[in-house]
């Protein structure tokens, strides 16, 4: 008797859309590019974390990012590496075919968020490995999206691409560098050196 592939059952995915859609950066299998309506991403702290991190609030927008399956609904690891986050239980869109995927988004609680600051900055390797999974997954087009559609700009950003801070940072070329920079400058950010 031959058994039947197991289903991806619906309450174990996420929508990443952050460091989350360079998948260089984990190992979750079948990833599929989507799109989350009725939340945006925003840069913010929390006092549970040195730096500060993308996030999601309920707004009246929509981004990209991707869906993944969790194997075997262990969350336990991926809990841990969003451990500022909650665990929110949401529907996106796939790209592939437009229909529906039940999935779960981290999100900073509002009690815990803060906008960045000096002692709080967002980390230029950060944003370097998150617009490398969005070219990746979307092309020039979708990671000029994610600029678009990311709130917080303002916040300080801390050029660390020498030594990179943040633990998933991934290499570099000088063409990514110098597409991120452009789009940073385009939104008036300050980058200051570590």
């Amino acid at each position: 008797m031959s058994q039947a592939k197991p289903r991806i059952m619906q309450d174990r995915q996420f929508f990443g859309y952050g460091s989350l859609v360079n998948r260089a950066t984990h190992d979750f299998p079948q990833t599929r590019p989507a799109r989350l309506e009725g939340w945006r991403r925003v840069w913010v702290h929390t006092n549970l974390r040195p730096v500060a991190y993308l996030s999601v609030e309920k707004a009246e927008n929509e981004i990209d990012g991707l869906v993944a399956h969790v194997p075997g609904a262990d969350w336990a690891a991926l809990d841990a590496r969003e451990r500022a986050y909650d665990r929110h239980p949401i529907r996106a869109v796939l790209h592939s075919c437009g229909s529906d995927a039940a999935a779960q988004v981290y999100a900073v609680p509002q009690s815990h968020a803060a906008p960045p600051d000096v002692t709080h900055p967002v980390l230029l390797s950060y944003i370097d490995t998150v617009v490398q999974g969005f070219l990746d997954l979307f092309g020039e087009a979708g990671a000029e999206r994610f600029f678009a559609t990311t709130a917080g700009w303002h916040a300080p950003i801390l050029n660390d691409r020498a030594t990179p801070r943040y633990p998933r940072a991934q290499a570099s070329d000088a063409w990514l560098r110098g597409f991120v920079d452009a789009h940073l400058r385009a939104l008036s950010a300050q980058v200051h050196e570590a």
